[in-house]
């Protein structure tokens, strides 16, 4: 009987070593070599400023990703069920302004008060005044567009869009990120002439998008390499691109300037100090993707975002341990306030941006509502 239990483990061993090892898996990890993470140090010091006022939309739907402002202040969200709600700041009165059916995630207002929106499964679109919508691109330069992601309009109308991976779609991003196979793009597409073209390739996990308020660049998120690329618009170095800011010390999302001309940066969790030991191996990695969800790397509920000036230096960091804010993904500043969006929680969340210099204006002006 013991020898037989003693065969039994042994060949259950083995074949648990054989799934390990040899199953397939949709990812094909590349090796690279992340930067030491900063760890709570400097501008990022471990602090508990991100402190909830108030919640929005509580159980309206799960996940309102991104927020927009029309001109006449009210607010836009958009769920994973489709539905886009729209709330009053004014009276409190919630609507579902539209429903995209798809996922919508990025938006924005354009200067003729349609809600220009990242859809992750149906493209760029845009939704009219009454709430109708329509296509304007689902692809470039030949290739659809896997995952459209977040977006922002520059001054001339220009709309940049981020497909965050090409090969994995939503719901896939940690497949992605373990591959670190460079498949992210950002897009800009043309109003007038309704083309749409590449201008920026082998991005890793391409996410937030945000145009300088003078349109001289637009950045764009990598978050599988921590760090934010800037596409020169205007000047000498028109056309070429540098990393703005490299090495934060966690995942960025969402990125926005603000009429102080800083930028806010979402972090949805801190490194993982797991993930980045994975980084140069691949066949570990792949090993990693076996395991059930359950035991693979997971976000830490810590919220963290980051505020950058114009140049990509941190300026400062607001943070919640505790985890009562987390998982953020976007962050708004309008009215002295920073709203939150998340992709997994089913609020948006309110902080009052005590720690703003005195007698700055933070409120965004109607020409550069989101």
């Amino acid at each position: 009987m013991v020898r037989r239990l003693v065969l039994v483990s042994m060949l259950l061993a083995a074949i648990a070593a054989a799934y390990l090892t040899m199953w397939p898996v949709p990812a094909a990890p590349v090796a690279w070599d992340p930067p030491p993470a900063p760890g709570f140090t400097g501008p990022y010091a471990l602090n508990s400023d991100l402190v909830a006022s108030k919640r929005l939309l509580v159980g309206f739907g799960i996940g309102p990703e991104d927020v927009a402002f029309d001109s006449d202040g009210n607010l836009y969200t958009g769920f994973h069920e489709g539905a886009i709600a729209r709330l009053s700041m004014a009276d409190g009165e919630v609507t579902v302004f539209a429903n995209t059916g798809g996922r919508p995630l990025g938006m924005t207002f354009d200067d003729r008060g349609r809600l220009i929106v990242a859809d992750a499964f149906r493209g760029l679109l845009a939704v009219r005044p009454d709430g109708t919508s329509s296509i304007l691109a689902t692809g470039a330069d030949g290739l659809l567009f896997g995952f459209a992601d977040d977006l922002d309009i520059a001054p001339d109308g220009t709309i940049y869009m981020s497909d965050a991976s090409t090969k994995f779609g939503y719901g896939a991003d940690v497949l992605d990120l373990m591959e670190h196979g460079g498949r992210g793009r950002l897009v800009a597409y043309d109003p007038e002439t309704g083309a749409t073209e590449v201008v920026l390739d082998g991005l890793q996990f391409a996410n937030g998008v945000t145009v300088a308020p003078d349109g001289s660049f637009v950045l764009v998120a990598e978050t599988g390499a921590y760090r934010i690329r800037r596409l020169w618009l205007d000047g000498p170095a028109a056309g070429t691109s540098d990393v703005f800011v490299d090495n934060l010390p966690g995942f960025p999302d969402n990125i926005n300037f603000t009429a102080r001309n800083t930028v806010w940066v979402a972090l949805p969790s801190p490194r993982l100090a797991s993930v980045d030991a994975l980084a140069p191996r691949p066949f570990l990695r792949k090993v990693v993707l076996r395991l059930p969800a359950a035991l693979q790397p997971a976000p830490i509920r810590h919220g963290f975002v980051v505020e950058l000036d114009r140049d990509g230096n941190p300026v400062r960091s607001l943070q919640d341990p505790s985890g009562e804010v987390s998982l953020v993904t976007s962050v708004m500043e309008r009215d002295h306030r920073l709203f939150l969006g998340s992709h997994k929680e089913s609020s948006l969340v309110v902080v009052d941006d005590v720690a703003a210099a005195a007698g700055e204006d933070t409120t965004l002006d109607d020409s550069r509502a989101r």
